[in-house]
């Protein structure tokens, strides 16, 4: 019996430390944001980031509007502070943050980036949606009346480039003769500056806008016009404008990255498929508030489409050149 007493004793002991144990095996993560949780980029690492936080399998700490001169440092700090996994975006840092990663060999990197992978930690990502963003222009493209589309865009970088030029190329798919006006603010997050140059469309006679950035969906409510959404879905708060959007999901890049992390198999590698729809990672928003004033024949198109390349038999074009076009 004592020695029974003694097992019983000893495994309610382990048991009373398995709470410990497990709050020790949470992953340490931290992000580092050149712009605030809200802008449309950031907000799909964080929201997917704080789903993981929530299931009790990372600790997460992040900071946002970090200027660029001062990326580096903070990364630095997060490294030292032992954080397993480092997220973040490297595009306006490249040279810093691989420099970082190469100085934390063993700590994991998964970075937004315009370049490739680094041996052995530094994987990176981006926002290949362009297969939503392909759909989002064959809504358009139908829509339209005037025959006139502006594009309001970030900065002309690939992130960017390719998603136009899907759009585009969807619009022309349902309507060859469509003209588009294309402008970027050189800024990731200046409403008003997007505004304004959503107004400038808008009086040259485009009647839908690409609302790559935040502030041309205030635009066109304020005129009457319509506008697509990119990476995030808005119709909520315009649910007369907004005819749909092409939605980036970061969840599955996340919990990739977390679960390699946490088993030590971490490695320098290119998620970007893992931003395509055949994975989950982008898809093209319900057209919910405007499910009725899409023609049908126009939803049947699209939907036919998006079988063809969730299928694998249409494949959407990646093209990262800067596009260039005004209204005649």
């Amino acid at each position: 019996m004592t020695l029974r007493r003694h097992l019983l004793a000893a495994a309610l002991a382990s048991l009373a430390l398995l709470p410990t144990a497990f709050a020790q095996s949470k992953l340490k993560v931290a992000a580092v944001y050149t712009v605030p949780f809200e802008q449309q980029w950031v907000s799909r690492l964080h929201i997917a980031l704080k789903a993981a936080e929530a299931r009790g399998e990372i600790e997460y700490k992040a900071s946002e509007n970090i200027a660029n001169a001062d990326y580096e440092r903070v990364m630095r700090e997060y490294a030292t502070q032992g954080n397993q996994l480092i997220v973040g975006e490297a595009f306006a840092v490249e040279a810093a943050a691989r420099k970082v990663a190469k100085d934390f060999p063993k700590v994991s990197f998964l970075m937004g980036s315009s370049g490739k992978p680094a041996e052995p930690n530094f994987s990176v990502f981006d926002n290949y949606i362009q297969e939503p963003s392909y759909l989002a222009g064959m809504l358009a493209g139908g829509m339209t009346k005037t025959g006139k589309i502006g594009m309001v865009g970030g900065f002309p970088i690939p992130e960017v480039n390719r998603l136009m030029h899907a759009f585009m190329a969807g619009a022309k798919e349902v309507n060859p003769k469509v003209e588009f006006s294309v402008s970027f603010i050189n800024s990731w997050f200046d409403p008003p500056k997007a505004k304004e140059a959503a107004f400038a469309m808008i009086d040259k006679g485009a009647d839908i806008l690409y609302a790559e950035r935040f502030g041309v969906s205030d635009a066109a409510k304020e005129r009457g016009k319509l506008a697509v959404g990119n990476v995030i879905n808005t119709q909520d708060k315009y649910p007369d404008t907004v005819v749909a959007s092409a939605l980036w999901h970061m969840e599955t890049s996340i919990n990739r990255a977390v679960k390699l992390a946490k088993e030590g198999r971490f490695k320098a590698e290119d998620y970007g498929v893992y931003s395509t729809m055949k994975h989950q990672g982008a898809s093209l928003a319900p057209l919910g508030t405007f499910e009725k004033k899409v023609p049908a024949e126009l939803v049947a198109k699209v939907q036919a489409k998006e079988k063809t390349i969730l299928a694998g038999s249409f494949s959407v074009k990646v093209d990262d050149s800067q596009p260039k076009a005004s209204f005649k």
